[in-house]
């Protein structure tokens, strides 16, 4: 008799740790930095209990200087270490973009591929809880737009640890980005959806690889992070109308699965992109641009559900108005369905 295994749920949070933990015990190249990354282990908890495990040689608080840091880890990675660093929110990525896009991003190319830079950046993303304009944006497009660089975001705790593992074992610079609100961090709320069961044995999910997520005939919904929830949710929703939904997982900005969505819309003739990033130059645009381009033939004209081009409100009221959440989504499914052509 087969004996299913035990199931074992973690948070986002706690699964990125973990992967953290098991490849620093194989690998003691593995340097991790940032502010309140060790006796805190993480404003956003995924370098809880490292500092007790391996020490703070291994896992150091640095002052508040993303600059200086994330400089050093590119410099780290260039003499053989493989550093983590988490810049902790993406929106300050201006005082350390020329370390990211002009060093890290650059190294292979401007060596002919003799220097690696094997370094993750971890970064959170996102809004939803009142923290206005300088913490809450996105800004996938920013980074996926960038030759050189790798960009992901889970959006189950199962994915997070995979990518994890993925990113540290690549011999490219990782953005591994994570949705606040899919943390599992209880001060932020948390979608039950993505506290998935995660194996305790270590395993990687493809970076460049995206997922179906849930089967559908009728519609394509791709997402992101928090926005695959929101199609989820909106799946669920519409079945009571007989509208058939697939929703699809990204996982990964840079490089982009373009062919399991264009695979997914030759199937529906239909499709609906979710981003909770800017809408000019984004991400839903170049997915949908790719599906385009592809010549699917498509029986609605393709919709694209992101942030205005506005700095995100603090009021809680307006930022909900302006941000994706699953009615928005039912909404422009129902509108992709109006048309058949």
């Amino acid at each position: 008799m087969n004996i299913p295994a035990p199931q074992r749920k973690l948070t986002i949070a706690k699964a990125m740790a973990e992967a953290l933990a098991q490849e620093m015990t194989g690998d003691d190249r593995i340097i991790v930095m940032g502010e309140d990354i060790g006796r805190l282990g993480g404003v956003f908890g995924n370098t809880a209990g490292l500092l007790d495990r391996f020490g703070s040689a291994r896992v150091r608080d640095t002052p508040i200087s993303e600059t200086g840091f994330i400089s050093a880890a590119v410099g780290m990675a260039a003499t053989g270490l493989r550093p983590v660093v988490e810049l902790m929110f993406v929106d300050f990525f201006g005082v350390c973009m020329d370390a990211i896009y002009n060093l890290a991003a650059k190294q292979a190319y401007f060596s002919a591929g003799k220097v690696a830079c094997p370094m993750v950046v971890m970064t959170s993303v996102g809004g939803g809880y009142g923290d206005a304009g300088q913490h809450s944006q996105c800004l996938y497009a920013t980074f996926g737009h960038l030759p050189g660089l790798k960009v992901v975001l889970p959006s189950t705790a199962y994915d997070a640890k995979g990518l994890m593992l993925a990113a540290l074992r690549d011999e490219n610079p990782v953005i591994f980005m994570f949705h606040k609100a899919l943390q599992g961090m209880g001060w932020l709320g948390t979608v039950p959806g993505s506290i998935t069961h995660v194996p305790e044995q270590p395993y990687e999910v493809a970076i460049g690889k995206a997922a179906v997520v849930r089967e559908g005939g009728d519609v394509t919904v791709a997402g992101l992070g928090i926005t695959v929830h929101h199609g989820l949710g909106a799946a669920k929703a519409l079945r009571g109308e007989g509208i058939d939904v697939e929703v699809i997982d990204l996982r990964t900005i840079a490089p982009l699965d373009r062919e399991t969505v264009i695979a997914s819309v030759r199937k529906t003739g239909r499709l609906v992109v979710v981003d909770d990033d800017y809408r000019h130059c984004g991400l839903a645009g170049e997915v949908i641009a790719s599906v385009c381009e592809a010549g699917v033939v498509l029986r609605a004209p393709p919709v694209r559900l992101a942030h205005p081009d506005i700095p995100i409100p603090f009021a809680p009221s307006m930022e909900h108005a302006v941000l994706p959440d699953t009615d928005k989504v039912i909404a422009a499914i129902r509108r992709a369905m109006e048309v058949d052509r």
